[in-house]
């Protein structure tokens, strides 16, 4: 979920061919498949395993936010036991850990890392006064954003127990969403005209611009390990859209028969999880694959 600026299973399948930005290059073809929580009243999903099981938050029909693990049919609550409004940013590519956000007792939000058994929190780096765990690769390497005592937002990439810093040049506050086992880490970021712009940063020192072509705001939300990139994209009518990144080429699509989409977590399998608001005006979630 975005932190500013705004920010039943296995249904019957729907298939879309979606025109590629670049137009020598030919369409790929998107096949979708509903993938709410069961019984919920909203859906978000946020990232996909090459497993297959996809995770993210749930509205239950109390109005309470939960985080959850979907796995076929099967759903795990994730609630961390010290607080409320429990979200699931991501999963690993070939693992089950899993990270994400709860709002504390103090009213504050905490990352964390949950490995089936144990939670452990991701406060951010010292001095921080909220902070949100976005994604998480197979060495438990952690990539989220946080604030500091003046109210800034920067993004942050946890590894062996030591902070870095993620701040993209020129940005007046960033947010980390995605990391790879090559350690690529996506983000998107507030630009001095106000509007958001994602980059591609290569784990030493080199951010590389990621936005899709025509969009007034574009939010990379993750990446796999061949650095294809999934985004939601604003338009300049205020219109959310889904996007891909896949080989150079950006492939932008909605689900359809939706008001709004976005394209959350990617695997190395060629599929993505992501949500829609349908006709009754709620978010439900997606998965889709694509070839």
């Amino acid at each position: 979920m975005k932190n500013w600026k705004m920010l039943c299973v296995l249904g019957f399948a729907l298939v879309i061919a979606i025109a590629a930005v670049a137009a020598d290059d030919p369409p790929l073809t998107f096949k979708f498949k509903k993938a709410d929580v069961p019984g919920s009243v909203q859906t978000f999903p946020g990232g996909i395993s090459n497993a297959g099981i996809t995770v993210g938050q749930y509205q239950d029909k109390k109005g309470n936010l939960h985080g959850y693990m979907l796995n076929g049919k099967t759903v795990t609550k994730v609630d961390h036991p010290k607080g409320s409004g429990s979200s699931v940013s991501n999963i690993q590519y070939n693992g089950t850990d899993v990270v994400g956000v709860y709002t504390n007792t103090n009213g504050v939000s905490v990352g964390f890392l949950y490995n089936g058994t144990k939670f452990t929190n991701i406060p951010g780096p010292k001095g921080s006064t909220g902070s949100s765990a976005n994604a998480v690769n197979d060495m438990d390497e952690v990539v989220g954003n946080y604030f500091d005592s003046a109210g800034n937002e920067h993004g942050f990439w946890l590894k062996a127990g030591k902070y870095k810093t993620l701040d993209v040049p020129g940005a007046s506050a960033s947010v980390a969403t995605g990391i790879n086992n090559k350690e690529h880490i996506v983000l998107y970021w507030l630009d001095s005209a106000g509007n958001v712009e994602s980059s591609l940063y290569n784990g030493k020192k080199k951010y590389t611009a990621l936005n899709v072509t025509g969009a007034l705001d574009s939010y990379a939300l993750d990446l796999n390990n061949k650095d294809s990139v999934t985004f939601e994209w604003i338009d300049s009518g205020g219109a959310a859209h889904g996007a891909l990144l896949d080989g150079g080429t950006y492939y932008t699509f909605d689900y359809p028969g939706s008001s709004l989409t976005y394209a959350g977590g990617a695997n190395d399998k060629k599929k993505i999880a992501g949500g829609y608001v349908g006709s009754d005006g709620n978010y439900h979630g997606y998965t889709a694959s694509y070839k």
